[in-house]
């Protein structure tokens, strides 16, 4: 596949319109954005199919991402539970994983990798809307993941050390002790608790990517 017809499948938060009795799919404008401008195609995972392994089969990406939003749906009640997208992108991480595709996960997509290993997640507090320094570790070396860096955050849930699944490293922290990045040991993967979508794009992230789709 030629660079310009690189595609990225992309999976979708689920948000409920009780009102209309709808289920929708959503993602958010910014990540065809970025992706647009590392010459990728977002291609959204719809949560509803009837056979979502062949779907992904079909679209060949050469990268896939899990991005933010819903809490996994064994952790809370109510309108952000979404165990559909539990199950599709949980078959994502699987299918990526079984191919040696690059996977970029991102907030949820860090707590997913976590929940899908044995790991426990942890409630935490000041990560919601705020900013912060992280701090690198070893893992970190071979990647564009500066210590000090101030990062964003938009999640109520965290991830101790002691978590981490078999086969991950960790590469990051926040001022709080808990996970902010990880690579795998083995796989082109890597999660960050971070939205590199939001707000103004580091460059750093830009060239994270970059490096995690050379690696395919």
């Amino acid at each position: 596949m030629s660079a310009a017809m690189r595609r990225a499948v992309v999976s979708q938060r689920v948000e409920l319109f009780a009102d209309r009795d709808e289920r929708r799919d959503a993602l958010d404008q910014r990540w065809a954005t970025l992706l647009e401008s590392l010459a990728l195609t977002a291609l959204p995972m719809p949560n509803s199919l009837a056979d979502p392994a062949a779907w992904l089969a079909a679209a060949d990406p050469a990268l896939i991402v899990l991005t933010g939003g819903n809490d996994l749906a064994h952790l809370v009640d109510g309108p952000d539970a979404a165990p559909e997208r539990d199950r599709t992108e949980a078959l994502m991480l699987e299918h990526a994983s079984a191919e040696a595709i690059p996977l970029l996960a991102v907030c949820r997509g860090l707590q997913l990798i976590v929940d899908s290993g044995g790991g426990a997640l942890v409630p935490v507090e000041g990560h919601v809307a705020q900013d912060h320094a992280i701090t690198t570790h070893p893992a970190a070396a071979n990647w564009p993941i500066r210590d000090g860096r101030s990062v964003n955050s938009f999640h109520n849930w965290g991830v101790e050390p002691s978590a981490i699944p078999e086969g991950w490293e960790l590469a990051a922290t926040a001022p709080d002790g808990t996970v902010e990045a990880i690579v795998h040991s083995t796989l082109p993967q890597i999660a960050l608790m971070w939205h590199p979508e939001r707000g103004e794009t580091d460059a750093d992230d830009i060239a994270l990517i970059e490096q995690l789709i050379g690696q395919s």
